[in-house]
């Protein structure tokens, strides 16, 4: 095994950069003659330009060109990349999203006019002497309301603020309604999923070029998948042709999904730079990314799960108001649909499911994918439900979950997933050893004689990663295929370039794939180098997100070496005048089997370029191939976890005192970088179940609009984590049996942080069947003193 490969704790090599101050963000790029460019936004939710007067504007000292709607009047809007139908089968409603609002405004922070000028400072002051009038109108926020009649409209032209009822799978619908109705115990929850603003180290930015010599357009973006902005603004909103634009994403500090999406800012600069003639530069500002930048979650449930009375499940049924914000991000229509609706199952064999769910548009940023995107909602609501059955049978939390677990594999779920592999009995015995369940009786008296309670909370969680594959997924209403591409450019001295579509931004990808590489050569990861994240160099890819880039650009990288090694025991048996079936490749060096002959891998890269030494006509010069991986099915990675806390009777104050996670993620290639994802999706949990949420007024206005009225995790509020992925049943479709692990962390914390709280509360006699997510003191004081009324 070569230093560095596949099981090695390697130090992330792109860190050291990082560290150094060396990384190039898309900030630190600037052009000749670049110009600047400041959006004027709308400070009302919902309202018609009824004046817009640029005049003034225009006359401002370094004023190059003001923008309105006019300007990109053949423009398409930005599109949606999925399509849902509804439950009739009639396609989701899809109003258009333009670049600048075209006489409405439909969110605070819709982007109205644009200033291009020969400076940022120049370009806001234009922007603040544009002369604009709108007409207020009412906005909606409030789900519920938005679908009563008489309700103002988003869209006007939609007739409708619904934009789908989706069913699914509306085949069981009445089957589950017939096992409910029968069951002999049914627990009901309503639960909220909290809207969340991502909070990515570095703000979006996007940098347009042209160059009329060619006609070519490039331009530079924080994105996390740059092939998919190219197409997407190529061909739906600019009408610009592939081949002349150029996409480049390098380094980018942290997505969360707020990344992955196509923005308008992005087709802005794209589309004048042609007009102005000179580069247009766009830096957001922190206040503009929290009222642009694509929102997560936000959901309203009802959850139903029908049991027996010894705790089997006999079916469940959920009920789920998605908010879509103003207009229709990326993907958004698919987060509540097939990456919710698909994981309804959980890891337990609940015969029958159904899943409905109802998006809305309303007055607000629009939302999308965030860090688990659709599964930890699903997650959180089976979990929630399972724990409030568990105190409402008088049985364990753990042992009700062990009682329902799929134990048989594959496994088809009633909700159309086939989980390939798992154990989960495997990942809580590993739980319940690692968060020391035994001994929790006697740190909870602890708490108690110093007036604290202290509380236990379990949670289960499986997730659908890699997504693909792309026959499947067209069918559910992607608009791309979701397969993944690489080329392996091996250099006559033995060195190695992969360029890949799986785009890095704090993966760690610059590590984790020369592992695999060097693992299947035999040779030194330092030998080999990764590309990524610029249309112009690497093959057609779908980017990254999902927790697929290892299983499906990983594969793809597979299947590139793999064409790589067979073409080069060509060329080394020509070398050693062997058959190439007895050609063996090890620790670097190609052998004859039963022989001691052997060459190095360098002699045989050399051999590729200066084909001396075989055919011509059997064998091409050169060493490089590509490779596509388009998987038959997802990956089903799944955990336990267990939260420790205290609560404080008297204040409300929720204290997080320990942290366990036992996760299943296939084979792992870099236990380290594995450890530090899960840490960083905890921490995002514990974000969201105590602390984060994004507020609307009844008006429309953004209440949580800066770190003043938006809380973000710190170091004091998370605690030292446990962390185990020793448990490993390996994906069994594809080459390295990985499953994904970015994703983990986000979806499998929140319910057991809530679930422990309430454990607290309950254990000490406090009746409280649920608090809405962030478990802030006031709500869960409030609790307290509502259960003693």
């Amino acid at each position: 095994m070569p230093d560095g490969g596949i099981g090695a704790s390697t130090k992330r090599r792109e860190d050291v950069r990082f560290l150094t101050g060396k990384g190039r963000y898309t900030d630190d790029f600037n052009r000749p003659d670049q110009t600047y460019v400041w959006f004027l936004r709308s400070d009302v939710a919902h309202g018609r330009i009824t004046r817009l007067d640029v005049s003034a504007a225009e006359a401002m000292p370094g004023v190059v060109k003001v923008f309105t709607a006019a300007d990109f009047a053949s423009a398409g809007g930005i599109p949606a990349g999925w399509q849902i139908h509804d439950r009739a089968g009639e396609p989701m409603k899809e109003p258009k999203h333009p670049i600048l609002a075209e006489g409405k405004v439909r969110h605070v922070g819709d982007p109205i006019a644009a200033v291009v000028a020969e400076t940022r400072a120049q370009a806001r002051d234009a922007a603040e002497a544009i002369d604009l009038e709108i007409e207020e109108l009412p906005a909606v926020v409030d789900m519920r309301a938005a679908l009563e009649p008489g309700a103002a409209l988003v869209h006007e032209d939609a007739g409708t603020n619904l934009c789908y009822d989706w069913g699914f799978i509306e085949d069981n619908r009445e089957a589950v309604d017939a096992a409910i109705k029968a069951a002999p115990h049914v627990t009901t929850l309503e639960l909220v999923n909290n809207r969340l603003i991502p909070n990515a180290m570095e703000p979006r930015v996007a940098l347009g070029d042209y160059d009329s010599a060619d006609d070519q357009h490039t331009l530079y973006t924080t994105s996390q998948n740059p092939h998919v902005i190219r197409l997407l603004m190529g061909a739906f909103v600019l009408s610009i042709p592939e081949q002349k634009l150029r996409v480049v994403a390098p380094d980018v500090g942290g997505g969360f999904g707020s990344k992955i999406f196509h923005y308008a800012e992005e087709a802005f600069v794209t589309a004048a730079a042609k007009m102005v003639g000179r580069p247009v530069k766009w830096t957001s500002t922190r206040s503009e990314a929290f009222m642009s930048d694509a929102h997560g979650r936000d959901h309203v449930t009802k959850i139903e799960l029908a049991t027996e009375t010894d705790g089997t499940f006999l079916a469940l049924r959920s009920s789920t108001l998605a908010n879509m914000g103003a207009y229709l991000s990326t993907f958004a229509p698919s987060i509540p649909t097939y990456l919710h609706g698909t994981l309804m199952a959980g890891n337990y064999k609940t015969p029958l499911i159904y899943v409905n769910v109802k998006a809305v548009f309303t007055n607000t940023v629009p939302v999308d994918a965030y860090r688990g995107a659709g599964r930890p909602e699903a997650t959180f609501q089976i979990e929630r439900v399972i724990d409030k059955a568990a105190r409402e049978l008088g049985l364990d939390p753990i042992e009700i979950r062990r009682k329902n677990y799929v134990t048989e594999f594959p496994y088809q779920t009633p909700v159309a997933v086939n989980y390939d592999t798992g154990d989960y009995h495997a990942l809580m015995d590993k739980l319940v050893e690692i968060a020391d369940v035994a001994g929790f009786p006697a740190r909870k008296a602890e708490s108690a004689g110093r007036g604290k309670l202290r509380g236990l909370g379990i949670s289960s969680y499986i997730e659908a990663c890699g997504i693909a594959p792309s026959n499947l997924v067209g069918q559910l209403g992607a608009r791309a295929g979701l397969y993944e591409a690489a080329t392996v450019r091996v250099n006559p001295t033995g060195g190695i370039t992969v360029f890949t579509g799986s785009h890095s931004h704090g993966q760690g990808h610059e590590t984790t794939f020369p592992q695999v590489v060097a693992s299947m050569l035999g040779i030194d990861a330092g030998q080999i180098e990764i590309s990524h994240g610029d249309t112009s160099k690497v093959p057609f890819g779908m980017g990254t997100y999902g927790s697929r880039s290892l299983a499906v650009g990983g594969s793809a990288i597979v299947k590139a070496v793999d064409k790589i090694v067979a073409k080069a025991k060509k060329i080394a048996a020509h070398l050693m005048e062997a058959s190439e079936a007895d050609i063996e490749l090890k620790d670097g060096r190609f052998s004859v089997a039963g022989t001691d002959k052997s060459v190095a891998w360098t002699d045989v890269t050399l051999a590729a370029y200066v084909p001396h030494n075989y055919p011509l006509d059997q064998i091409e010069p050169g060493l490089e191939e590509t490779a596509f991986y388009d998987p038959s099915n997802f990956t089903y990675p799944a955990g336990c976890y267990a939260c420790e806390v205290e609560v404080d009777p008297e204040t409300g104050w929720v204290k997080v005192l320990a942290f366990s996670a036992a996760d299943d993620f296939g084979n792992v290639v870099n236990p380290m970088i594995v450890e530090g994802q899960v840490h960083g999706g905890i921490a995002q949990g514990i974000g969201q179940s105590l602390l984060e949420a994004a507020g609307y007024d009844e008006n429309g206005q953004l209440t949580t609009g800066s770190y003043m009225d938006y809380a973000m995790p710190r170091s004091n509020d998370v605690p030292s984590y446990r962390v185990d992925h020793s448990c490993v049943t390996p994906c069994t479709h594809n080459p390295l049996g990985v499953k994904g692990c970015g994703e983990a962390g986000a979806i499998g914390s929140p319910p057991a942080l809530v679930n422990a709280v309430l454990d607290a509360l309950n254990g000490a006699g406090i009746g409280v069947d649920h608090i809405d997510m962030p478990l802030s003191p006031a709500r869960v004081w409030a609790a307290i003193q509502a259960a003693k009324a």
